[in-house]
């Protein structure tokens, strides 16, 4: 696990840091079973109450799906109806401890939908937004994300595929708050140690009623199962492949 996730303890907190800078923390199969080990990790020990994930380094928080993994060039992948990323963020969803994601560079497709999917959003000014998985023929963040920035914002940003930065996702209510790159992590902390000192039932079940009043399971599931009819289609493999060529140059 401690190779491409780095895990430690501050306090009452569970720090998950995706280490692949290479990739800029883009989930393949590893990463994702490593993401969901941990959660597994946290949700079993009494002394974590928050889980803070990011990723090492402050150039990229998760750049999302590996994509020569989910284009075959490289081995990996669990199921080819459904990427890593998405077992990752899955598992995020499920997740009944309260987690912070301070998103720190990059944070693009799977990576995006890996923030949304956690309860608080904090962000470096550095930090650049893309939902392209129209444009890879795919269903990206559909589900999740009007409840954040509204159904407007969200057609648009979705629709568009378009990149937007920090001040943008500020303004629209993705993240909670911007901070200088070096203080991104410690703020993040912070407000674990603010959220550790209540009462751990209280603010698990507060979560719990809150997604309840907002979070459409149906939706959910409609975007998974759309997705694994759009995978793996004519017009999404040769999207997905030129794509994975302008990226990665293979």
């Amino acid at each position: 696990m401690g190779e491409v996730l780095r895990t430690r303890r501050e306090g009452a907190a569970l720090v998950l840091e995706l280490n692949r800078p290479e990739r800029h923390h883009a989930i393949n199969a590893a990463l994702a079973d490593a993401l969901i080990a941990a959660f597994d990790m946290a949700e079993a020990d009494d002394d974590v109450r928050v889980v803070v994930v990011s990723g090492a380094g402050e150039r990229a928080f998760c750049a999302g799906q590996d994509m020569l993994e989910a284009s075959g060039v490289e081995a990996g992948a669990r199921d080819a109806k459904v990427s890593s990323a998405m077992f990752a963020v899955e598992r995020v969803e499920r997740c009944r401890l309260p987690v912070i994601a301070a998103v720190n560079g990059y944070c693009f497709g799977g990576g995006a939908a890996l923030a949304i999917a956690c309860d608080i959003r904090l962000g470096a000014h550095t930090a650049s937004f893309r939902l392209p998985g129209a444009e890879y023929g795919l269903v990206v963040g559909a589900a999740a994300l009007p409840r954040l920035v509204g159904a407007a914002k969200a057609k648009e940003l979705i629709f568009t595929a378009r990149r937007f930065d920090a001040a943008e996702a500020l303004a629209c209510g993705l993240l909670n708050a911007v901070h200088e790159p070096a203080s991104l992590l410690p703020a993040a902390l912070d407000m674990a140690a603010a959220i550790a000192a209540n009462s751990p039932r209280a603010v698990q079940e507060s979560k719990r009623i809150i997604d309840r009043a907002t979070l459409v399971e149906a939706a959910c599931e409609a975007e998974r199962a759309i997705n694994r009819e759009l995978r793996g289609s004519t017009e999404q493999s040769a999207r997905f492949r030129d794509a994975t060529r302008r990226v990665t140059g293979r």
